[in-house]
């Protein structure tokens, strides 16, 4: 039989251990500095309601290990000295666990060059560029790499016997990188880059690239550059008179592009898509992203590709978290996303290993329809 001090000592020893696990229960913070405004804001805000959908998910379901998750979304307008400051600026005020659901190529480039992920400890999981970037320590993406997503676009041009190419892309630092992965490619499917036209970085500019495939007109253009600059090329392009066939990459968003063009403007437009289609139930993923749409409450921004994505990087940080038990910190979600590997998400593969921070190789073609819409 139990005493009164015995029963006395169990309770008191329950409710030592609850505040203890409510202690250690604290919410995990997840900063995101990215285009809430400007050009890329559009995408910016969907990656942010992607990760958001999953989180909220996630928290009603008691969280993980009795944590639970919230995400800090700073503005940087696309700026890449903003990225930096903000990011800067969070970190020592908001304390995050980790970073997320970053964009431009520039803008990335910066903040590592500038050694905050480093003299941070803290990890970025999800990003967008338009560049060929390098492994680089504490840098995590949950989505194909540029020369994945030229390396099918230039293959599925082979299979239709297309190999007269342009390339269309930002101007920068990575641009030989690029242009090199491009002709690269291009020689492997026997075919070759005729014609290369770059922007300035973070304009809209593209009227010079557009003369220059006039005077040079190839079979089809590889568009490597911001929906924004895509978008203008298109319709400059298109009313010029151009005829080739135009192949963009996985940064533009036919939801950026419907607002500007018109339906004959973006007809048989081609994207690479690096993650399974938000608007049909293909996988399990696709299912599962399609039905927390439905419950959510109404979202401020269209269901598209960029929010698939930051539905799918949450879940990752989320893996990252369970994996670390009762005691998350900054420097075992690292250790936590280097051992992730194989984790089939339903029908969408996300795997790191040492010196390898692309978890996927996901790669497929979307086509834009008569009635702007997209089909596989």
């Amino acid at each position: 039989m139990v005493t009164c001090r015995q029963l006395t000592r169990i309770l008191l020893g329950g409710v030592a251990a609850a505040s203890m696990q409510m202690a250690l229960a604290a919410p995990i913070v997840v900063g995101q500095v990215g285009p809430m405004s400007g050009l890329e804001a559009n995408q910016g805000r969907a990656y942010a309601a992607g990760m958001q959908l999953l989180f909220g998910n996630v928290n009603k379901a008691g969280g993980v290990n009795g944590h639970t998750f919230t995400l800090l979304r700073k503005d940087d307008g696309g700026r890449p000295e903003d990225t930096v400051s903000v990011t800067t600026q969070m970190i020592a005020e908001d304390k995050p666990m980790v970073l997320a659901g970053y964009f431009g190529n520039r803008n990335i480039r910066d903040l590592v060059a500038a050694g905050v992920l480093e003299k941070n400890r803290i990890a970025l999981v999800g990003y967008r560029t338009a560049e060929i970037r390098p492994e680089t320590p504490l840098l995590y993406n949950v989505r194909a790499t540029l020369r994945d997503e030229i390396n099918k676009l230039t293959e599925h041009l082979a299979t239709i016997g297309i190999t007269r190419l342009g390339l269309f892309y930002e101007d920068g630092p990575g641009a030989a990188a690029l242009v090199a992965a491009a002709e690269e490619a291009a020689g492997r499917a026997q075919a070759k880059v005729i014609a290369k036209a770059a922007y300035p970085a973070g304009t809209n500019q593209v009227s010079p690239a557009i003369a220059a495939f006039t005077a040079n007109p190839p079979q089809a253009i590889i568009m490597v550059a911001t929906g924004a600059a895509v978008a203008g090329f298109i319709e400059q392009y298109r009313a010029g008179g151009g005829a080739a066939q135009l192949f963009a990459h996985s940064g533009v968003d036919i939801e950026q592009l419907s607002k500007r063009l018109a339906e004959e403007q973006m007809q048989g437009v081609a994207i690479a898509q690096v993650t399974p289609s938000p608007y049909k139930i293909a996988s399990r993923l696709a299912k599962e992203f399609t039905d927390a749409v439905a419950k959510a409450d109404k979202l401020d921004v269209p269901v598209s590709y960029s929010m698939m994505e930051g539905y799918i990087n949450a879940k990752v940080i989320v893996e990252a978290v369970r994996r670390q038990g009762a005691r998350p910190t900054r420097e075992g979600m690292a250790a936590a996303l280097d051992g992730i590997d194989n984790y089939n998400l339903g029908g969408y593969v996300v795997g790191f290993k040492p010196g390898i921070r692309t978890g996927s190789k996901f790669v497929e073609l979307s086509i834009i329809s008569g009635a702007g819409k997209i089909r596989q």
